[in-house]
């Protein structure tokens, strides 16, 4: 045993602190999620491809799968949002009884936590129902609805998101509206941030009173498109009765059609408010791929609660 003096054990003190230190790299472990949906060139919708026809990138910077489900198997939390602005009043019977058929299919298959939450906004925004399986529930809340006010189309979805934000499973919003706002308290990027916040796709079902242009609000119709696209969603635009239920089946159907992709980001620049650029591709070009454009990293400003769009 080699004994050394106390001037000895300093000399070896100041040699380690001296030597060169290993490099500390920031690892972001968050897993990033990603729905996507895949359709042909007919737009029919396609269920069978594997994960290595998928390429990710965040940031321009490709990134490696590391989750990957076929026709997902996640419970599905819905946030129905309906607009009883005066607006709809015409419109609002032939939307309920839309609604009355979408719940009797979506709630006669699927997971066994799905779950739908019926939201109503006019110049307020209410929660009608929790999140919930019984369809009388919200069938009951449908036989209480009226008309009246203006249109807090952007408060609804931005509550209806950050409700959405700690539920279990793929978390989807689908807005019935005309497109209009006229008193909401927060703007389109509050709306859009907050959807991201929850890994939410919107799907807006544009129900159009006035089928003429000068009449329409032609602007609040291609915010609700951005919206859809930014998120993976898509919106419709379709006339009451038939076409209206048909909406409601086809935005089911991609539901039950949709694959999961998630990854947890590596090389990725990092950005002064946590916001990082989305693009989802896949191999084979004669399909199209819908997904979300973007994702907020644990390093973005908090921004939550109600305040004022600039």
């Amino acid at each position: 045993m080699v004994k050394l003096s106390r001037r000895g054990w300093l000399a070896l003190l100041a040699m380690a602190e001296a030597a060169p230190q290993e490099p500390v790299y920031r690892v972001d472990v968050k897993l990033v999620r990603i729905v996507a949906a895949v359709r042909n060139v007919s737009g029919e919708l396609v269920g069978a491809l594997g994960k290595d026809d998928f390429v990710v990138l965040a940031d321009g910077v490709e990134q490696e799968i590391a989750v990957f489900e076929r026709r997902t198997e996640q419970p599905l939390s819905v946030a129905l949002l309906l607009d009883t602005s005066l607006s709809t009043a015409i419109e609002l019977r032939y939307e309920v009884e839309s609604v009355r058929k979408f719940l009797k299919a979506f709630f006669g298959e699927g997971h066994p936590a799905d779950a739908i939450a019926l939201y109503t906004f006019n110049y307020e925004v209410t929660r009608r129902t929790g999140y919930t399986r019984r369809a009388e529930n919200i069938e009951a809340a449908l036989k209480r609805l009226k008309p009246e006010g203006g249109t807090s189309l952007y408060d609804a979805l931005f509550l209806a998101c950050e409700e959405l934000e700690g539920r279990e499973g793929r978390r989807v919003v689908v807005v019935v509206t005309d497109g209009a706002d006229t008193t909401s308290v927060k703007g389109y990027h509050d709306a859009l941030r907050a959807a991201h916040l929850a890994d939410a796709l919107i799907y807006p079902i544009l129900v159009i009173p006035v089928k003429n242009d000068p009449g329409r609000n032609i602007r609040g119709e291609n915010a609700l498109t951005g919206l859809a696209q930014a998120t993976g969603g898509r919106v419709f635009a379709p006339s009451v009765g038939p076409a209206l239920d048909q909406a409601f089946g086809e935005i089911l159907r991609e539901l039950r059609t949709q694959y999961l992709l998630g990854f947890y980001p590596r090389g990725v620049p990092r950005s002064k408010d946590g916001y990082h650029r989305l693009e989802v591709r896949v191999r084979r070009p004669d399909l199209q791929v819908s997904a979300r454009s973007g994702y907020y990293d644990e390093s973005a400003p908090a921004g939550r609660g109600w305040r004022a769009a600039p």
